[in-house]
């Protein structure tokens, strides 16, 4: 059986899905593995690039844009692999990179999800673990306090393995799963049509019996926003839409209202103070006015009732 089945969902970023292939098939030494590119209907020439330059990936070509989520569950049926990673076409990975998440999966029987560290364009540490999505997570102080609380509850002791850190949940941007695992708990929620699907994914490979583990030696160059960046205001729609869904499918309906109000409030704050805003953060070349509009969209949006909102789509 092959080691490992690299799945990449790709949607118009040919340019970086280029660099990605060439940095997995640029490792000296590692797993035996296969590369599953699935398309997103793009409309750059990102079908022709695979074609002409990596005819041994297995091209899997969609007529619409599925999103995340069933763009990666079209592919599972057909990987091979004794395990599975899930990889944006925004990465490009280290030497050893792959062959350290192997062999920690590996090592770990337990562990039915590994994450990589992601690295920025600098090589400064990126967000790459998280705590789950809810109220609490979502005030600063109370936040701290979780992380805190989190990292004693999953296993943070003197007998830990060093190499590995157990967390709630790694990012989808470099995440592996052991075939075992996905069948066990099954394939992406694709209700999650953007954003904490691989959140979701690990909730419920914990919520089985699974660990999931944060490999800090393995280091992936995360290209952050590339594919996002590209529709801005229609990414941060989905995002909070998401954290809602998750806190509605785990939580309860009167939890998930209450995040949604949370999200409203904070939207108000962020209108009248771009310059605090997690957009202003992640796009630096956005207007301070391109920031308020995007926020009173937002707004608007999360005014919805709750089974509304969740049933909403953007384009």
């Amino acid at each position: 059986m092959t080691d490992l089945s690299i799945v990449i969902v790709n949607w118009n970023t040919s340019a970086l899905l280029k660099g990605c292939l060439r940095s997995i098939y640029g490792q000296s030494d590692g797993p035996s593995l296969e590369v599953l590119v699935v398309d997103n209907a793009s409309s750059d020439d990102s079908v022709a690039m695979v074609r002409r330059e990596f005819g041994h990936v297995r091209l899997i070509e969609s007529p619409t844009n599925l999103g995340f989520a069933s763009g990666n569950n079209l592919a599972f049926p057909l990987a091979e692999g004794a395990h599975v990673l899930l990889l944006n076409p925004d990465t490009v990975l280290t030497e050893g990179s792959l062959s350290t998440l192997v062999g920690m999966a590996q090592a770990h029987p337990k562990a039915a999800i590994v994450g990589a560290q992601l690295l920025n364009a600098d090589g400064s540490l990126q967000a790459s673990f998280g705590i789950y999505p809810s109220v609490w997570s979502e005030i600063p102080l109370v936040k701290g306090l979780a992380e805190r609380i989190a990292l004693l509850r999953l296993g943070r002791n003197r007998d830990a393995d060093p190499s590995v850190r157990p967390v709630d949940w790694v990012s989808g941007a470099c995440l592996l799963i052991r075939q075992e695992a996905l069948r066990a708990i099954g394939p992406l929620d694709e209700s999650y049509w953007l954003y904490t699907e691989e959140t979701d994914w690990c909730y419920r490979a914990r919520r089985a019996g699974w660990e999931v583990l944060l490999v800090p030696s393995a280091r992936v160059y995360h290209l952050a926003r590339a594919a996002s960046g590209q529709r801005f205001v229609f990414s941060m729609l989905h995002f909070y839409q998401s954290r809602v869904r998750f806190a509605r499918k785990h939580y309860g309906a009167a939890h998930a209202a209450a995040l949604q109000r949370l999200y409203r409030l904070k939207a108000l704050m962020w209108q009248r103070q771009p310059e605090r805003s997690p957009l202003h953060k992640a796009y630096a070349d956005l207007s301070d006015e391109q920031i308020r509009k995007a926020y009173g969209t937002l707004r608007r949006a999360l005014a919805s009732p709750l089974t509304t909102y969740l049933e909403s789509s953007w384009s």
